[in-house]
């Protein structure tokens, strides 16, 4: 166990670096220059301009400005905004909860609703499997846009059972305000876990040994419960894992829809602007959540499945 962390922390590591080099570089290869943001359209004498630049570090080569952008982060201090002339990690500290709330919220809609209707399309064969099969279809090939456009109009406009924009403030209010916007974010995902988890207990259904246990006279619900819902679980988790933590990617357009003031609406905005601290920082805090969640699922798959051990590099 003790080697597979440190194995494991290393290729994190080392996941943060190259990602980190790529997302530097993607964003300073774009066209355009912040320094024309920061002077608002506005003529400036070429002092002016140079003194702009020099006060955050444009004029350096890439490679000193990666390196003095790390050395930064590592102290954490993530450098200034251009948009918002903020430091960068409080304006991400800020916005964190409502994000967090958000995901959190859809996560679990994903995983109640996805497990669900996957696992009754496994045990109900027929009528209600081609039910749920067309209904995970038509979720798993609806943008997330597309949906939040739909809840809004049906269930803020023309019902007024929720409320369209805003984060709410309070845990009632806040459940309140991001019910659509998690429905939105969490419909794509949970058709797809729907899809995984149907597939994935049939396979198990069909197993010799379940076959064995059912001519014995073992209860069904006995039978699901001990040889095909424990040994399904194992490519469930996996894509559960993957899920969650893409839906902090997902976010993005599901807050500009909703106009909820999240880490994902930063994001875009900054992108428009080439605010180049606030993408950089946002992306990095991204590709740490979904390598951090894929670990956790790593450690996770041994209490799943005992037979899978790390030192056998079972849980890859």
């Amino acid at each position: 166990m003790v080697r597979f962390l440190l194995r494991r922390i290393a290729g994190i590591i080392a996941t943060l670096v190259v990602t980190s080099f790529a997302v530097f570089g993607s964003v300073h290869l774009a066209p355009g220059d912040p320094a024309s943001f920061l002077l608002g359209g506005r003529s400036a004498s070429p002092a002016a301009v140079a003194a702009i630049r020099a006060q955050y570090n444009l004029d350096d080569p890439f490679l000193v400005q990666y390196a003095k952008w790390v050395g930064g982060v590592l102290t954490g201090d993530f450098g200034r905004s251009v948009q918002f002339r903020q430091d960068v990690a409080g304006l991400i500290t800020a916005r964190l909860p409502t994000t967090l709330w958000l995901v959190g919220y859809a996560a679990l809609l994903i995983v109640v609703v996805g497990l669900l209707l996957g696992a009754l399309a496994a045990l109900r064969p027929g009528v209600v499997d081609r039910l749920v099969l067309l209904g995970t279809g038509i979720a798993t090939a609806t943008p997330s846009f597309v949906a939040a456009m739909g809840l809004i109009s049906l269930f803020s406009l023309q019902l007024g059972w929720f409320p369209a924009f805003g984060n709410g403030s309070g845990v009632g209010d806040r459940i309140w305000h991001l019910t659509l916007p998690a429905a939105a974010l969490a419909l794509t995902f949970a058709g797809l876990l729907a899809r995984v988890t149907r597939a994935s207990m049939l396979e198990e259904l069909g197993r010799e040994h379940v076959e064995v246990s059912r001519s014995r006279g073992v209860p069904g619900r006995d039978v699901v419960r001990r040889h095909v819902w424990r040994n399904a679980l194992g490519p469930i988790a996996t894509v559960t894992g993957t899920v969650v933590a893409g839906l902090l990617v997902a976010t993005s357009i599901v807050e500009t829809a909703f106009g909820l003031s999240g880490v994902g609406q930063l994001l875009v905005g900054s992108v428009t602007v080439k605010d180049f601290p606030v993408v950089q920082a946002v992306s990095l805090l991204v590709v740490l959540a979904f390598v951090s969640v894929n670990l956790l699922v790593d450690l996770l798959y041994p209490l799943i499945d005992p037979r899978l051990t790390h030192a056998k590099g079972g849980a890859s």
